[in-house]
């Protein structure tokens, strides 16, 4: 009994391993997709994005990372017919996350930003075509997630166009932008607050209040009867206030720094000037000269010239020198650092939301996997995964990013579209939005997916000629192909463990 004890805890050891190896190359492929704007718009570091990116993916994943995990371990398959046979899909689903392990390594080596919702998908039904036949897949299934695929980059860059086009003429097209971008501080506060506030903040007061027993707590000893959106509403609004209130004390002080900043360059301007009534004093003497050695020996004359041709030389170097630098729109430079602190908060919000949905890419077969180990039994449908799973893809993903995302976080920002805060602040916007609200529903898209519509529709708006379309083709080419190859994966490892076993 010990001995087979010990070899169920290895195995289950050996597929653990296995999943956070899966999580890692999810971290480094995809998280970086998630940051890369953010990074590329100069709004954070590549340390700092790191940092929050590894926070923030942990803490969606654990706690929202469930509803997803549960749809890719069971939803996209027949369960009639692995209910007799639940040992064939655990062998499956072991099948699955090495072939999704594989091909995330393979791809992030080459560069190419692929989609772990393909691979885990794809291999899931790559193994159930072998294992039990076509029937096996619930194909509705795979059409409506392979609907979101689809669906999740239009979606996002209408969005991002959305939110860009009225940042664009409300804000940066106006004669006065930051008086306009004073007024439109709360709004933009409640806009991206509401993202996170509304999608998100209702669970968290769930799990922090509700589950802990400090709502009965309060009803109990005060008398409080708190509804958990009021709660979440209060605090929402609370956050919006704060963030207005900051954001406005930030732009004051840069407006004096702006202040200062042009009085400096009306100095040197008039510093300039002088110079410039030197340099022509200079050139009026040169000319006096010139006349004087004309009428000087022919042999005096060329000494004369050259002397002449030195003088004017030297003032055109100190007019190139020191005439006054065109001025810098120092108003839409408070803008955009204005917005970088935006785009800070906005990338919280994507990189929780892709904690929170992509988890399940990596701990879904592993989840399934403890079921038929623990119950002997195929998951039903009260499948529920384990905290200490959605742990361990939160870590996982947390350690590709450090290991493996620097490079791809570096180029990412800046192989769609060339970006500014204002613009990344959008797009990241609304890749939160798309992301949050397909992971309520429980429905794994692709944070890849999102955040390149939501560039691309940034770019639109900026100008079409503005968008790499080259960079598009191979981002394209890479979502295609990645469905067969996981799929030819996934049934070629499990053909290879099923003759192995049998055997």
């Amino acid at each position: 009994m010990l001995n087979t004890s010990l070899v169920v805890f290895l195995q289950l050891g050996a597929i653990a391993i296995l999943a956070l190896y899966v999580a890692a190359n999810l971290g480094a492929n995809d998280v970086a997709n998630s940051m890369g704007t953010s990074v590329g718009s100069k709004a954070l570091t590549l340390r700092q994005a790191i940092i929050v990116a590894g926070i923030l993916e942990f803490a969606g994943a654990v706690l929202f990372g469930q509803g997803v995990s549960e749809t890719l371990a069971t939803g996209v398959v027949n369960e009639e017919m692995f209910a007799a046979k639940p040992q064939v899909f655990l062998i499956g689903m072991v099948s699955v996350l090495a072939a999704c392990g594989l091909w995330l390594q393979i791809a992030t080596s080459l560069g190419l930003p692929v989609s772990s919702s393909h691979a885990v998908v794809g291999a899931i039904a790559g193994f159930s075509w072998v294992a039990a036949g076509i029937h096996a897949v619930d194909w509705p299934t795979i059409g409506r997630i392979s609907l979101t695929w689809v669906a999740t980059p239009f979606a996002s860059g209408a969005l991002a166009a959305l939110f860009y086009s009225g940042v664009k003429h409300w804000i940066l097209d106006r004669p006065d932008p930051l008086f306009q971008l004073r007024e439109w501080i709360p709004w933009l506060s409640a806009a991206l607050l509401s993202v996170f506030g509304i999608i998100v903040l209702p669970s968290v007061v769930d799990v922090a209040l509700v589950q802990t027993g400090a709502i009965d707590f309060a009803r109990d000893r005060f008398g409080w009867n708190l509804p958990i959106h009021d709660i979440a509403i209060a605090i929402g609004s609370i956050a919006a206030i704060g963030l207005s209130l900051n954001s406005w004390k930030k732009l004051e002080k840069e407006e004096g720094r702006g202040k200062k900043e042009e009085g400096r360059r009306k100095k040197e301007e008039g510093r300039g000037k002088k110079e410039e009534g030197r340099g022509k004093r200079e050139e009026g003497r040169g000319k006096r000269e010139e006349g004087r050695g004309k009428k000087e020996e022919g042999s005096l004359t060329t000494d004369f010239v050259t002397d002449f041709t030195g003088v004017t030389d030297r003032k055109n170097k100190q007019e190139e020198i020191f005439s006054p630098s065109p001025p810098l729109p120092l108003r839409h430079s408070s803008i955009e650092q204005q917005m970088a602190r935006f785009q800070v908060l906005s990338a919280c919000f994507v990189a929780f939301a892709h904690g929170s949905n992509d988890v399940g890419n990596a701990v879904a077969p592993l989840a399934a996997i403890v079921y038929i180990q623990r119950t002997g039994s195929f998951p039903l449908e009260d499948f529920n995964v384990p905290l200490w799973i959605l742990v361990l893809g939160g870590a996982g993903i947390v350690i590709g990013l450090a290991i493996w995302g620097q490079k791809v976080i570096a180029t990412v920002g800046e192989n769609i579209i060339k970006l500014e805060p204002s613009g990344g602040f959008c797009a990241e916007l609304a890749t939160a939005t798309t992301v949050l609200l397909a992971s309520r529903l429980g429905l794994p898209v692709s944070t890849s997916h999102a955040l390149v519509g939501a560039v691309v529709g940034v770019g639109l708006i900026k100008g079409w000629k503005s968008v790499h379309w080259k960079t598009l083709q191979s981002i394209g080419s890479a979502w295609v192909v990645t469905i067969p190859i996981a799929a030819g994966l996934g049934a070629s490892i499990f053909s290879i463990a099923q003759w192995i076993l049998v055997k």
